[in-house]
């Protein structure tokens, strides 16, 4: 099976990709955490009655003692709130220190109960089976977890590794349609700042299809591997190259009621708006933005932003975001396929123009 190896010292960690893996997963996660036998699996509504049977099955199997504490699906589940609940529930369930978690789902439980792991008991190891595109090729590596306030997005979180991450495509057949789509986004993305050959790839998918490759994803995953190791804890500028797009599609998706744009769907917005920024202030060929813009509508992502959603909203959540530093705007550009940088020289202005271009079409 393809095996990306993220290397983070005595951090490290493995992410296994392969077919049906989800019933594996017990011998699997025994090996990678040895010495642990009460497992706490956090899921989310959806998923559980999808995949948390097959999961429980295999972790009874390899002798561990699993409880599953389940959140609602969707965005609004990445609350300190549901941190209590959880954390509560898992103690009265008689977990401690000597604890595991699972997180058994996609983007927001992959951060949430990260984030419980790191919290209990002042930090426990977990290990993360994501079940949506966007958590197989990104939120599911690289340690970040977090949870959301109404001031913004993953303002609340920390960096907590998990101890190994187990990707079975075949999950991604019980995905509704719209979610299964807004996860290219990141593919996408990833393709931009790290893997231009891709761009031509992902054109030669069928969109329909929920047959994605598994070396695709373990491609996708090994990008992300690759600048967590350069940047852990995104001190040196490397890993703030994944934040393409971001910038203002976080603005987009905290200036609208939590779940109402999905992630992935704020992030295709953010990539068009950073494509705009890419022209204006590191010369990035149209023809590439074109080209990019066309994957996104490839996939069936939105790339023009609805006239509800107001530019001063979009403008006040970014001046919260993490991504600026001291009040400065750091906003990743590209000066061609492939090839992405942070740079300093975008102002307010820009930001303004760049989320009134999104209302064109």
């Amino acid at each position: 099976m393809p095996n990306v190896h993220v290397d983070l010292a005595e951090r490290s960690y493995d992410v296994l990709v392969d077919p049906a893996l989800l019933g594996s997963a017990g011998s699997l996660v025994r090996s990678a955490v040895p010495g642990r036998t009460r497992v706490a699996v956090i899921s989310d509504k959806t998923v559980a009655t999808l995949h948390a049977g097959t999961l429980l099955e295999s972790l009874k199997s390899a002798g561990l003692d699993p409880t599953l504490h389940v959140v609602p699906a969707g965005e609004a589940s990445k609350s300190m709130s549901h941190v209590e609940t959880l954390c509560r529930e898992m103690t009265r369930d008689g977990h401690d220190r000597k604890s595991l978690v699972i997180a058994l789902g996609g983007g927001v439980v992959g951060d949430l109960a990260g984030f419980v792991a790191a919290v209990f008991y002042r930090g426990i190891p977990f290990v993360q089976i994501p079940t949506t595109i966007v958590s197989q090729v990104d939120s599911s590596v690289g340690g970040k977890t977090g949870v959301n306030i109404a001031e913004g997005k993953n303002l609340l979180g920390a960096f907590h590794q998990p101890r190994l991450v187990l990707v079975d495509p075949e999950t991604l057949s019980t995905l509704a349609d719209r979610e299964f789509r807004e996860g290219f986004a990141e593919v996408v993305k990833h393709a931009a700042i790290r893997d231009a050959g891709m761009l031509d790839e992902l054109a030669g998918l069928d969109p329909s299809s929920r047959d994605v490759p598994a070396d695709l994803i373990a491609r996708n995953i090994a990008i992300k591997a690759r600048i967590v190791e350069e940047d852990e804890h995104e001190t040196l500028g490397v890993r703030a190259l994944l934040n393409f797009g971001h910038t203002i599609g976080h603005g987009i998706e905290a200036a609208v009621p939590y779940g109402e744009l999905l992630h992935g769907e704020a992030i295709s917005l953010g990539i068009r708006a950073a494509l705009f920024l890419s022209e204006r202030r590191a010369g990035l060929d149209a023809a590439v933005s074109a080209k990019i813009l066309g994957l996104l509508d490839h996939f069936g992502l939105p790339v023009v932003l609805a006239p509800e959603i107001g530019t001063d909203t979009i403008l006040e959540k970014l001046a919260r975001d993490k991504k600026f530093s001291s009040g400065s705007i750091r906003f990743v550009v590209l000066r061609a396929a492939g090839d992405a940088f942070v740079t300093d020289k975008v102002t307010a202005d820009d930001l303004r123009d760049a989320i009134e271009h999104l209302r064109t079409s």
